[in-house]
């Protein structure tokens, strides 16, 4: 009979610790990449959110423009909302530099805006013919969506950020986040300023 030939026994313990270590390595890689992925969904929602507050900016001219028609009157409200969109346009913020800081000062602009807005709105009450001109109705219409787009991809961006800063912040995710340099991300907060939607009624 052939003699089994047996591995010696630091061989197997060699063997093992390689087998451990291989496995620690893929799911290292495992792990990373799912916070790539997590990374990517929340700038893809940052994307979404900053989408929403340009379609909302875009809308402004023709608004003001249509309001002036027949509110000549109300040059205090159009420079308002005229300097407010000014304002809120030139914030550039990106999820790599998304601060509590920025975060706040970006709210805080948009909501100056939207309570901008809110007034210029408003204003459609003391004219009856403004409130039933076809093209006001039109943008308000494409505002009032606008707004509530707005507030769907706050939250998705929000829901976003959660499910990547538990992966970052929990064990045993966070030993491969702190190696590769993954932080805790910033969400909107509840801020009643920035999230001033301007009242739409028909």
């Amino acid at each position: 009979m052939k003699s089994i030939s047996v591995l010696p026994k630091s061989m197997i313990v060699l063997l093992s610790f390689l087998a451990i270590i291989g496995l620690g390595l893929l799911w290292g890689v495992i792990v990373r990449n799912g916070l790539v992925q997590e990374d990517e969904n929340v700038s893809t929602a940052w994307a979404n959110v900053q989408t929403q507050y340009q379609r909302r900016a875009d809308l402004i001219p023709n608004l003001v423009n249509t309001v002036k028609g027949y509110a000549k009157h109300e040059e205090q409200t159009f420079k308002e909302v005229v300097e407010a969109r000014a304002k809120a346009t030139q914030i550039t913020v990106n999820p790599e530099n998304l601060t509590p800081e920025k975060l706040k000062e970006y709210q805080a602009a948009q909501g100056e805006l939207g309570s901008a807005l809110g007034k210029l709105i408003a204003v459609s009450e003391n004219y009856p013919q403004l409130k039933a001109n076809e093209n006001f109705m039109e943008l308000q219409a494409q505002l009032e969506g606008t707004e509530n787009r707005i507030n769907e991809s706050r939250k998705r961006y929000n829901e976003s950020v959660q499910s990547y800063n538990v992966k970052v912040r929990t064990f045993p995710s966070n030993l491969i986040a702190n190696i590769c340099g993954f932080q805790t991300k910033n969400k909107f907060e509840a801020d009643a300023a920035a999230q001033n939607a301007p009242k739409v009624e028909f």
